[in-house]
């Protein structure tokens, strides 16, 4: 994978209160995308001057950019080689790529609406997700040909049983080849195994033990195959894990706060198990720090112990030293 999948404890939590990493001065008005890939490289289309702005790992501004023909971009994605997909929003629509150092692009796909999202798999298959259309499209990039297949969805016909789609968006092919699909007005995430054209809805109020989606845009995997959800009507992200879903971001409401999104469209992980977020109708991108991610009986034993030692009355006398060879003792002696 080009991209990062850390991997979290079911107890990881992240700050709720984000950080703007670059606002509409440096990215325009309305960001839909974000990519991040292994190597903490950031991609942000501009859709104001049609360029793709890249930042490298742990910068502050963009260390350069990439024009591209086409205007209002939605989508970007790489490929092990570096190369840039991006979609087609102009005269026609469809897949461009953009080759290291090259000032044309090769067009890989023509489709009849935008490409609201892009994604390769690892047998290097190119996917888009063509919501006008209401179904994803999917190329082999091993083969010189412009032939597609649709392998989710039918082609213009909106409906809500397994067969169909409603305004398709965010999706994500795993290493088995599943699809996942973030079905935005029928507000679930579908998934469809390879050569199945009937999907399952896995989360959704249709689904006992899920969550009630409004409007999903986006949809990532751990490196466990827990979902993160961007449920943007809702304005807040949602994680999963072997305990259920739950809100993790944007949990009180909308707003331009630092605690708060509005119309968050898409998601991305750093190596570091951040989250970045296009917060769109806010014009900005927020980082929330990934605070925690041990295991809960490490937090049960942390707990115990400081509970133990603030109530000793030599406690404020220790020194930093001290303090961290006294913390080791106490640890082994409540783990016994």
């Amino acid at each position: 994978m080009t991209f990062n999948r850390p991997t979290f404890s079911p107890y990881a939590s992240w700050n709720p209160n984000g950080i703007t990493f670059t606002t509409s001065s440096i990215i325009g008005s309305s960001p839909y995308e974000i990519l991040i890939n292994n190597d903490n490289t950031i991609y942000i289309p501009n859709r104001s001057i049609n360029r793709i702005l890249i930042w490298s790992n742990n910068a502050t501004i963009p260390k350069g950019n990439i024009s591209i023909n086409s205007s209002n971009l939605f989508s970007v994605f790489l490929d092990k080689n570096n190369a840039i997909y991006t979609d087609i929003s102009s005269s026609y629509y469809g897949i461009n790529k953009w080759s290291i150092n090259s000032t044309n692009p090769i067009q890989m796909i023509y489709s009849c609406t935008p490409c609201y999202d892009i994604f390769i798999d690892i047998a290097n298959n190119l996917y888009c997700s063509m919501t006008g259309n209401h179904q994803v499209l999917k190329k082999s990039l091993n083969i010189s040909s412009y032939t597609y297949e649709t392998v989710a969805g039918v082609p213009g016909v909106t409906g809500s049983t397994a067969r169909y789609l409603y305004n398709p968006y965010g999706i994500f092919v795993d290493t088995n080849f599943d699809l996942y699909v973030a079905d935005c007005s029928n507000n679930r995430i579908q998934f469809f195994p390879p050569n199945q054209f009937d999907g399952t809805t896995l989360v959704g109020s249709t689904v006992p033990g899920t969550i009630t989606l409004s409007c999903p845009t986006d949809v990532k995997l751990d490196a466990d195959k827990y979902l993160f959800i961007v449920n943007t009507n809702n304005h807040r992200i949602i994680g999963s894990g072997p305990n259920g879903f739950r809100c993790i971001i944007g949990c009180s409401g909308s707003g331009a706060g630092s605690n708060t999104l509005n119309t968050p469209w898409s998601m991305s992980f750093d190596s570091a198990g951040n989250i970045y977020v296009t917060d769109l109708a806010n014009n900005r991108i927020q980082k929330f720090i990934l605070l925690y991610n041990k295991s809960r009986k490490s937090v049960k034993l942390i707990r115990i112990y400081f509970t133990t030692f603030y109530n000793h009355s030599t406690f404020l006398q220790y020194s930093k030293n001290s303090h961290r060879n006294n913390l080791e003792t106490g640890w082994n002696y409540v783990c016994r």
